[in-house]
């Protein structure tokens, strides 16, 4: 079984939001897989657990079928790691099963980078996944956001919602995304990197 973890705010007010990117993706991917009829379900079909929205399925792979659990955090980004780490030792993963999905303002809009561990990069919701896990070395899911304009604080620039121009690179974003998510599930993290971490958002 795989874990993926959509890093975001509860809230409609942070609904679409830089920040909330991580949720967007689950959305995506739930949909793209039979999960959900349609993105917009999430919150209805799924389960309120692990203080989190938690959504079980069987997904199809190339190599066959493999469980998931699609997991949005409900307790606001800078305690993200109390979900993820419940939700672990509930079902007994380990690190390696878990990719966290999350906005990167360090990198240019639509822009993916995966990895096997490392440093949280200053994210909060990050830190607060690797205090609860005692480890950093779990697999991840950037997306790039754009760094925020000069004299716009960052945490208003994540909380605020992508311009119409970003648009356009985000919603391919999310579909490589989803794309990339399947392949961590089924050939794990180094050839996930290979096939996504060189892919380059254009207009």
């Amino acid at each position: 079984m795989k874990l993926v973890v959509g890093l975001g705010n509860p809230g409609k007010e942070y609904s679409g939001t830089r920040h909330n990117i991580g949720f967007e993706v689950l959305d995506a991917f739930a949909a793209r897989n039979g999960l959900l009829m349609s993105p917009g379900d999430f919150g209805r079909v799924a389960k309120e657990k692990f203080e989190a929205l938690a959504l079980n399925g069987v997904v199809t792979l190339g190599s066959g079928t493999e469980k998931v659990l699609l997991l949005k955090p409900m307790t606001y980004m800078n305690l993200s790691g109390r979900s993820v780490q419940a939700a672990l030792a509930f079902y007994q993963l380990e690190p390696t099963d878990l990719l966290v999905v999350l906005d990167d303002v360090a990198m240019p809009c639509g822009k993916l980078r995966l990895r096997a561990g490392g440093s949280s990069g200053g994210h909060n919701g990050l830190k607060d996944i690797e205090r609860a896990l005692g480890t950093s070395q779990y697999p991840r899911l950037r997306i790039g956001v754009d760094p925020p304009p000069p004299r716009v604080p960052q945490r208003d620039w994540v909380l605020g919602r992508f311009s119409p121009e970003q648009r356009i690179l985000i919603d391919p974003a999310v579909a490589r995304a989803c794309g990339a998510i399947g392949v961590w599930m089924d050939k794990g993290i180094t050839m996930a990197m290979t096939q996504f971490n060189g892919d380059e958002p254009t207009v």
